[in-house]
């Protein structure tokens, strides 16, 4: 991970932590290197996610190691997520690293996990924001004193003015926890009208990740990611999925590309063909199918 503040505690004792990988400013890139290195020698394969929204010369040196190492055991994760989001998808990475998933399909579940992640946001004001769309409507109204946006950056961008008569944002179809981050807004409309909308099974706190400022164009904010929390329901989610072989490095992966070489699956007609294995059902009842 590339921010100490993206690490959020585990669930459980078994769940791991994640290393952290440090911007140029604070460590020298030789040093980086043999912290890599070590991590390597000590776990075999290192899935290093990363926000969108790193400075380049973070994620320059992210490519620089891989490439002084000339290793094909590391695979570089870019996440489109908010802040909080992407901390909530790093813990569920971290859950998935002790069961009996290869490193191809735990990196590659990123992108996956990602869809079932409802991040957004309570803003006093969308001017500033360019991660979401915002009508002339919307940017007029966030002159307006005291108006707050409630915003959803994923899995599907909205943006509604928050008020008596405003309906709620789309929320997920399927049972969930909601973390909440509080900036420099009071949290009670996300825990009294979104959680119940939601219809979320309880609701954490946690500090505001440094980088949620800048991401949203404002630091008067309430941050929050409602998400699968249950390890049994994300192992079933990600077992459903056919796995394939990617025909460049031959690490195993879910999707349509390999998260370790960035080679992405051959076209149909080219692949190896497997049974197919099952579908996982979210249900708004929270149970998952067969």
């Amino acid at each position: 991970m590339t921010s100490a503040d993206l690490v959020l505690p585990p669930t459980d004792q078994q769940t791991p932590t994640a290393a952290l990988l440090q911007a140029p400013e604070a460590q020298t890139l030789e040093l980086a290197i043999g912290d890599m290195h070590l991590l390597l020698e000590q776990h075999g394969y290192v899935i290093a996610l990363y926000p969108s929204g790193i400075r380049p010369e973070h994620e320059r040196r992210l490519h620089s190691i891989r490439s002084v190492l000339e290793s094909d055991r590391i695979a570089l994760v870019k996440v489109e997520l908010p802040p909080l989001g992407v901390a909530v998808l790093v813990r569920q990475l971290r859950q998935l690293s002790i069961c009996d998933f290869s490193p191809g399909v735990v990196a590659s579940a990123a992108r996956l996990l990602s869809h079932y992640i409802h991040a957004g946001a309570l803003l006093n004001s969308v001017a500033k924001l360019d991660r979401v769309p915002v009508s002339l409507k919307s940017h007029a109204k966030s002159w307006v004193p005291g108006s707050q946006f409630a915003v959803l950056a994923g899995p599907e961008p909205q943006l509604v003015k928050v008020g008596p008569t405003a309906e709620p944002l789309t929320g997920p179809e399927f049972r969930t926890h909601l973390l909440v981050a509080k900036g420099q807004l009071p949290s009670d409309w996300v825990r009294e009208t979104l959680a119940p909308a939601w219809k979320v099974q309880a609701v954490h706190e946690t500090a505001v990740p440094a980088d949620s400022p800048r991401w949203w164009g404002t630091g008067k904010l309430v941050e929050f990611a409602a998400h699968l929390p249950d390890i049994s329901v994300l192992y079933q989610l990600v077992a459903s999925v056919r796995r394939e072989r990617c025909h460049w490095c031959s690490m195993e992966l879910i999707g349509d590309r390999c998260a370790f070489c960035s080679a992405p699956l051959p076209a149909p007609e080219h692949r190896d063909r497997r049974p197919p294995t099952g579908v996982l059902q979210l249900e708004s009842g929270g149970r998952s199918g067969p």
